[in-house]
């Protein structure tokens, strides 16, 4: 007779592009795997694929932690934004906490590449969105902000900002509150999902006549090449939040250690 041998689990938090083509590799190498996404649209991505068990809900250290011991999860990828600092130290956390209950836990990081752009006078970079406010409010001229609904009170301290300012923010009910209950709506807010091409940014930076361009460093795959097209092409001034800098391992390395890791399902006598 024969049965079924589980090999142990990988979990991948995703909700990026990353983890979309991590969750399409272990789908198609039918590798045991779970993939938490904290919101519908990002299920929407990958509910499409076999062999992987969705997760959708944003889970806390002591969720991620118990959900880990639960489910035999051997190898952990944090594929979630770059700039999801909170999320990431808790997956790492749960990790560790995981590991002094004697269970053999490896925490690996996927990171995405750098984009290393420099024009003299057209991009500027900023540490932080307060800093990028702070250095606005002594510049005239349209701005086009592209960094989230999360930090988007922050220009409201901008004079004028209701007629200054045109945010693009992602195209769910929360943000889309959040921004009119700031006072941005009408022509004003864009809800999208990105990335987008260098053509719709130009376009939306020649509609709003934007003299700047606020984004976040989001690497190649948040479609941050794009955008510093687009200003360039349309003469605004493209001011990048740096992400924090940060050790991890890229897509292809992380596919390898999921196939050494998980390998194919199988059964034996």
């Amino acid at each position: 007779m024969k049965t079924e041998r589980k090999n142990p689990a990988i979990l991948i938090f995703g909700g990026t592009t990353e983890g979309r083509i991590l969750a399409e590799h272990a789908s198609a190498h039918s590798i045991r795997c779970f993939v938490s996404v904290a919101t519908d649209y990002g299920r929407s991505l990958i509910e499409h694929l076999d062999n992987i068990t969705i997760l959708t809900g944003r889970m806390d250290e002591k969720e991620m932690e118990h959900f880990i011991e639960e489910n035999d999860i051997h190898l952990v990828i944090d594929a979630t934004h770059p700039f999801a600092r909170e999320v990431t130290e808790n997956i790492r956390s749960a990790c560790e906490k995981a590991r002094t209950h004697s269970k053999e836990v490896r925490y690996v990081r996927c990171i995405r590449q750098y984009e290393d752009w420099y024009i003299p006078g057209q991009i500027l970079y900023m540490d932080s969105v307060q800093h990028a406010v702070e250095y606005l409010k002594r510049t005239t001229g349209n701005i086009l902000i592209a960094t989230g609904s999360k930090e988007l009170h922050l220009y409201t301290e901008i004079e004028n900002y209701r007629e200054r300012c045109f945010a693009r923010v992602l195209s769910t009910e929360p943000a889309v509150k959040e921004s009119v209950r700031l006072g941005f709506e009408g022509n004003h807010l864009f809800a999208m999902q990105g990335p987008f091409a260098a053509d719709l940014n130009l376009a939306l930076l020649r509609q709003t006549k934007a003299a700047y361009f606020v984004t976040k460093e989001t690497g190649k795959a948040g479609g941050f090449e794009a955008k510093a097209e687009a200003a360039e092409m349309a003469g605004a001034v493209l001011i990048v939040i740096g992400r924090p800098e940060e050790n991890g391992e890229s897509v292809e390395m992380a596919e390898e250690m999921m196939r050494e890791s998980g390998g194919k399902q199988n059964t034996r006598e």
